[in-house]
């Protein structure tokens, strides 16, 4: 049996270092092969009952961790919670995953991804979420609703394309009635003392200019299109919404943004993320959907999980662990 240990990984190193400076030539295993230099398209199919969903992936963005991205923890706690999962050092990565739900009489897009303005699609880190839908195979003028579970840009942008013109050009756009009264008052933005939330609110303004007659504003708690009902979450925003999808005798909950990445505050349900509107309220949300989720055993869908953003939420103590689905090659 081979002893593998660090020594023996390092010496491997060292051998092909040394092959380097020396210019040793590789192998007929190891010639040369042209790089591609692209990723493969991110899409993931799956079903609830007689639904086919696809979760698309609109790609994940590194940056260097904001002095208040966590804002009731010191950074340096937030920093090691991103470190143990391993990514990029100082720095915190977020995935975006909109979903495609196909009812068998409806096709819904549940959020939309950071669109493609000032994106070079076909190399952006994010705004990928129009690409992937044509490697899926589906034409954006086939869907039938688009389904918005708040207002923030991540999940808003991706409504118009580069030029302005509607993506989605034959869907009715879908919005939760209190996160439209929040957005679109004068009287609210005119009260917000952030850079972030300015942005926030001319975004919106931006976003559905000219549309307003083809965005229908939803309640919670009421079938928003076949199979999909809304469930009430406010506190990442006053009126974020998850999702029950429903099949015959199968369920899944889009969480949305109920978290942020679990690695975080999915570990630490009371942390307050910067996005968040009221942060206690949303640490109240996070508690009380992940204890149902627990209590059902549910499949959990979420827009921040790494994609394919599809897994199980589990008790651990006074936290949350997310147990991710083993990817399946059928349908």
């Amino acid at each position: 049996m081979t002893d593998l240990n660090r020594r023996h990984l390092l010496a491997g190193a060292a051998a092909v270092g040394a092959a380097a400076v020396t210019g040793l030539r590789p192998t007929a295993a190891n010639a040369a092969v042209p790089q591609t230099g692209a990723q493969a398209p991110g899409f993931y199919r799956y079903k609830v009952g007689s639904f086919e969903c696809t979760s698309i992936n609109d790609g994940a963005r590194s940056f260097p961790m904001p002095d208040k991205f966590v804002v009731n923890i010191p950074k340096e706690e937030a920093l090691a919670a991103a470190d143990a999962a391993y990514m990029p050092k100082g720095m915190v990565t977020v995935p975006f995953n909109p979903q495609l739900i196909n009812t068998g009489s409806k096709l819904v897009l549940i959020d939309t991804g950071n669109g493609v303005a000032n994106l070079e699609p076909s190399k952006g880190a994010v705004g990928r979420t129009l690409q992937n839908l044509q490697a899926a195979g589906v034409d954006p003028k086939s869907i039938d609703i688009v389904l918005l579970s708040h207002l923030h840009p991540d999940h808003t942008n991706g409504i118009r394309l580069a030029d302005g013109a509607l993506a989605f050009p034959n869907a009715e756009i879908m919005v939760p009635v209190k996160d439209w009264e929040f957005w679109a008052s004068e009287e609210n933005a005119g009260k917000a003392s952030s850079d972030m939330m300015k942005n926030y609110f001319a975004n919106v303004k931006k976003t559905f200019a000219g549309i307003e007659s083809k965005v229908t504003k939803y309640e919670w708690g009421k079938e928003v299109a076949p199979g999909i009902t809304s469930i009430a979450t406010p506190g990442h925003t006053p009126g974020h919404t998850s999702f029950a999808v429903a099949s015959g005798d199968k369920k899944i909950l889009i969480q949305s943004d109920v978290t942020n990445i679990p690695e975080l505050f999915l570990r630490n349900p009371d942390w307050h993320v910067a996005f968040d509107t009221d942060g206690a309220l949303a640490q109240q949300t996070r508690h009380k959907f992940y204890d149902m989720a627990a209590a059902e055993k549910a499949t959990v869908i979420g827009f921040h999980f790494t994609f394919p953003s599809v897994g199980h939420v589990e008790k651990d103590g006074a936290k949350y662990r997310l147990i991710p689905s083993a990817w399946n090659p059928t349908i």
